[in-house]
């Protein structure tokens, strides 16, 4: 069944797709099982599709609790990369996500906060600038009121 991770995370299926993404991220609460896949998602932040790179912030913000390995010190400039990626709904997506990164990795706190504080919204249009924006605040605070934080 999981031996065709990145595939089925991008069938053109986009139902089954969300459904998969879906059980995975559920599971990945409670148990490790899916933190064996981490490169094979994290090969997904770069895709072509937008919904395929949500899935995998995602998947990997479920399992940032189970990074018992630091994998993610490998992948975190590309993760928050996404803060500003070409689609908003997936810069929105990863900003509300890194509020769970960082409350699984503290030690990524003082990283993603700088990020936020730096990222470059001018190319979202207006409609989309303050929605992101307040996400940010939204993560920003999350981060700073969790007693994780290195001020």
């Amino acid at each position: 069944m999981k031996e065709n991770i990145v595939q089925k995370l991008t069938s053109k299926d986009d139902k089954y797709a969300c459904a998969f993404t879906d059980r995975i991220v559920a599971e990945s609460h409670d148990t490790d099982e899916w933190y064996k896949y981490f490169e094979d998602v994290a090969s997904l932040l770069d895709h072509p599709k937008s919904l395929v790179r949500n899935r995998a912030l995602y998947i990997l913000a479920a399992n940032a609790q189970w990074d018992e390995e630091n994998r993610f010190d490998l992948i975190l400039p590309d993760y928050l990369k996404h803060i500003t990626d070409e689609k908003p709904i997936t810069a929105r997506q990863c900003v509300k996500a890194l509020a769970q990164v960082g409350l699984a990795r503290p030690q990524y706190i003082p990283q993603i906060l700088s990020a936020l504080r730096s990222a470059d919204l001018s190319k979202y249009k207006d409609s989309m600038r303050p929605l992101i924006e307040r996400d940010m605040e939204e993560t920003e605070k999350i981060l700073m009121n969790s007693g994780l934080t290195i001020r």
